[in-house]
């Protein structure tokens, strides 16, 4: 199965029915058998969305618990990386969340996202590459 990256919009229209993205979301995660992976921001910004739903928070993290999803794991060491990307997007402004997928495609060398947000069509890794959103 091959390696993807998945950010908060995905995951908020997953688990919010009221969502415009959400039989979008469904659909994707059911046709596409793939390792989804991503970070601890990602997950902080997507359940702050859904904060008007204990319960829709709480089946997000018992999927992620159940492994629907992969946390890249970044720590200290990765602080100036987060530090540059935002500064260097800060005219987009890019997000702390968007700022550790950045890294994690980096880490993880994946190349494939999954994304509503159009910003990652800007957003470039240290290798100058944009990653490619397959969710769109």
């Amino acid at each position: 199965m091959e390696n993807i990256l998945i950010d908060a919009g995905p995951l908020i229209a997953l688990f919010s029915k009221r969502d415009n993205y959400h039989k979008r979301a469904v659909q994707f995660v059911k046709e596409n058998k793939l390792i989804y992976w991503t970070t601890w921001p990602v997950v902080t910004e997507a359940c702050h969305m859904l904060d008007f739903s204990i319960k829709a928070q709480t089946n997000l993290l018992e999927w992620c618990d159940r492994g629907g999803i992969f946390f890249v794991d970044l720590n200290q060491n990765h602080l100036k990386r987060l530090i540059e990307l935002s500064l260097k997007y800060s005219d987009v402004p890019m997000d702390l969340a968007d700022a550790s997928i950045i890294v994690a495609s980096e880490l993880k060398g994946i190349k494939k996202i999954a994304t509503i947000d159009t910003d990652f069509y800007i957003y470039r890794d240290v290798r100058k590459n944009f990653l490619t959103n397959v969710f769109l």
